[in-house]
């Protein structure tokens, strides 16, 4: 364990709680589960370019949310480009406490060599700065890009840590950021990463 930067402070199967020192309240909290039904002040959606909805977490946020999303995804933007993300209410989620989505677009995983770890990256401090702008105290995170956009869980994974990580370092108002995670293996991924990087700290 890195000197001064993190303290594990719960451990179990299926979550892991850090804390980040260096003088700062902010903490990263891996979960697995559903992001639906995270209590957090925004939910970071891993959308499209298209912001359309689809399947896998953007069709479950989208279904979730309602129509409303949809009709101010329509009226308020025309797509997102790639490694950048959008902003928008929470539509029937509020009834849950969310109250902002941020749907970030990920690369596609074209074999590592076309800038996709840039991407990512900026697909994650986007997200991060938008909540931290908007007032978010607590954001959840999907695991983007790591479904049906192929890039490897491990890699990812990494990448996603250190952006928020560094993120929060820089907040004004976020503090809590969780990784919700689908399946045993996604989370054992960001396990074993957030592991590495608290050692490396």
């Amino acid at each position: 364990m890195g000197r001064g930067y993190y303290s594990v402070l719960v451990e179990s199967r299926d979550r892991l709680e850090v804390t980040r020192l260096a003088g700062t309240p902010a903490w990263i909290e891996l979960e697995q589960g559903d992001i639906i039904t995270i209590r957090v002040d925004a939910i970071v959606n891993a959308a499209n370019q298209a912001l359309a909805g689809g399947g896998g977490v953007d069709g479950a946020v989208h279904r979730a949310a309602g129509p409303e999303l949809k009709a101010e995804l329509r009226e308020r933007y025309r797509g997102c480009p790639t490694g950048s993300a959008v902003i928008t209410g929470a539509g029937r989620l509020e009834e849950h406490g969310v109250r902002w989505i941020i749907h970030a677009v990920g690369p596609i995983w074209r074999g590592g060599g076309l800038g996709e770890a840039e991407l990512l990256r900026s697909a994650y401090e986007k997200s991060l700065h938008l909540a931290d702008q908007a007032g978010a105290r607590s954001v959840a995170f999907a695991a983007i890009s790591a479904g049906v956009y192929g890039y490897p869980v491990d890699q990812a994974a990494s990448i996603a840590l250190a952006a928020v990580r560094d993120g929060l370092a820089r907040a004004h108002t976020a503090q809590r950021a969780v990784f919700v995670l689908y399946g045993p293996d996604t989370f054992e991924a960001f396990r074993r990463a957030l592991r590495d990087l608290a050692a490396k700290a």
